[in-house]
């Protein structure tokens, strides 16, 4: 996949981490969004790196949806414990 089928995808993975967990964020629709695409790079690099399941080059291959939502979600709770009470 090119580096533009990442941002898309990492932008809709952010989409559907936001469903998931949802509340306010610190950084707010931009915020999230950026989460969401490095998400999706985080995702597919260990799924790649430790799981053993390299990203395929197909955009609607479960694995990478897997991976990048699960790295936008966890990015977003990290994010939120380290700046979520900065809105007081």
């Amino acid at each position: 996949m090119s580096i533009v089928s990442w941002i898309i995808l990492g932008l809709l993975a952010g989409v559907i981490a936001k469903i998931i967990l949802p509340g306010r964020d610190p950084g707010g629709l931009i915020g999230t969004t950026l989460i969401g695409i490095a998400g999706a790079f985080v995702g597919g690099w260990i799924s790649a790196k430790f799981f053993d399941r390299p990203v395929q080059k197909e955009f609607f291959d479960l694995t990478t949806w897997g991976a990048a939502i699960g790295g936008s979600f966890v990015l977003l709770v990290v994010y939120r414990i380290l700046f979520g009470h900065s809105r007081d």
